[in-house]
């Protein structure tokens, strides 16, 4: 096969995954008070369930990134698509309640390979001219995903039964798992050379070794960004869906015919916001700058959900978090082009996986304090609090990252 019809079938491939990634992850939100009444759990509960999903998630990043620039995208990938559906399917047929975590701990093992996986490829096979455009492609899957799962997971409960919500997706998976160890290769040299893999006499690039990466600033910064900005996204997830039905008073039916909405924007916003900061490039702005400067802009929209308590109707929830959830996206586009640029091609993966880790370790944080004030107290204090985290994510951006560049003598990671 042709190497450059190749790279264009490769993406496809990811895209489908990170759309069953981000399905797969979605339905306990969708069928929250299905399962409620299943498992018999209150919020507390549910908090504590998404945790267990969570904090498999947040430990795993970081040596899903490591394992992907130490054993290829390959190899890393295939395992956790396959393993991640076997989860689902687990949590499908399971009647307990402790089976069910078991499965929901399983599958936030699994779900974080598909990312350094996905830029570690896109680094490889695709040269700076389409880099990000290939990487907001492969990102999209997921939220794809997330558009089509409330009417996906409620059609197929409301059709058959909650368990089934599970089953489909997760074999699906198993059917693309099977499609990527078949179809992918490693790029031959001539694009290694273009996308930057190795020099004009096929040398690889300096890298930072897995112990200079934790001397950068750039690395720090970015885990802080992640750890206060993505706790926004993940509410979005796994609380939206459960907050129409609880707090704005619509059906499952109905969640599964509009809860797409937010997700949809966030998409189309998440690629424009992209595409905005890739024509600041072109007209001569630095690669980072012009990245730093869309990403502030915005960052404004998010605090806009701190309105939403006082805005009961349902379209008013929906139409907050459409602008929030483009705000999160973008953010998160963006940020792993920012690694990309800020860090040497053969650490992106990494640096992606320790920076995912961190972010799911401040959704762990924020889950709790959810669960807790919806509750107790309300969900006021929940949206005051999500109001401040991007901003102060802007903060970090503009007096910390920076390009890095490793000693000369450094070599690759793993």
């Amino acid at each position: 096969m042709n190497p450059l019809r190749r790279r264009w079938l490769i993406l496809g491939i990811i895209f489908f995954a990170i759309v069953l990634n981000y399905i797969d992850r979605q339905i306990l939100s969708v069928l929250k008070p299905v399962l409620k009444g299943e498992f018999g759990f209150d919020d507390r509960g549910y908090a504590l369930l998404v945790n267990v999903f969570t904090v498999c998630y947040a430990l795993m990043y970081p040596v899903s990134g490591w394992l992907v620039d130490r054993f290829g995208a390959k190899r890393v990938m295939f395992a956790g698509v396959l393993t991640w559906s076997v989860a689902c399917v687990g949590a499908g047929l399971t009647r307990s309640l402790a089976a069910f975590s078991f499965f929901r701990g399983m599958l936030g093992v699994a779900e974080p390979t598909a990312f350094p996986a996905q830029l570690r490829t896109v680094t490889m096979w695709f040269p700076g001219t389409l880099r990000a455009t290939a990487n907001s492609v492969c990102v999209a899957g997921g939220t794809f995903g997330a558009i089509i799962a409330p009417p996906l997971v409620a059609w197929l409960a409301l059709s058959f039964n909650w368990h089934m919500a599970f089953l489909v997706p997760g074999l699906l998976g198993i059917v693309v798992a099977v499609l990527w160890i078949m179809i992918y290769r490693d790029p031959p040299a001539e694009i290694a050379a273009q996308t930057g893999q190795t020099d004009a006499a096929g040398v690889p690039t300096p890298a930072f070794t897995w112990r200079q990466l934790w001397g950068t600033r750039t690395l720090w910064a970015i885990l802080c960004i992640r750890f206060v900005s993505d706790p926004v996204w993940y509410f979005c997830l796994f609380w939206l869906p459960g907050y129409l039905q609880e707090n704005s008073g619509l059906t499952l039916a109905q969640v599964g015919m509009v809860g797409w909405i937010p997700f949809l924007a966030a998409d189309l916003g998440g690629i424009g916001t992209a595409a905005w900061s890739d024509s600041m490039v072109r007209r001569g702005m630095e690669p980072l700058r012009a990245r730093k400067r869309m990403l502030t802009a915005v960052a404004c929209l998010a605090p806009l959900c701190v309105l939403t308590p006082h805005l009961p109707h349902p379209a008013a929830t929906l139409a907050i978090f459409s602008l929030v959830a483009v705000a999160c996206l973008s953010w998160l586009f963006s940020l792993s082009v920012v690694i990309a640029e800020a860090f040497p091609l053969r650490n992106a993966a990494s640096v992606l996986g320790i920076a995912g880790g961190f972010g799911a370790a401040g959704a762990v944080v924020f889950n709790a304090f959810v669960g807790e004030m919806m509750s107790s107290l309300g969900p006021t204090l929940v949206f005051a609090a999500m109001a401040l985290l991007h901003p102060i994510a802007v903060l970090i951006l503009w007096t910390c990252v920076r390009r890095e560049r490793p000693p000369t003598a450094a070599v690759p990671v793993g």
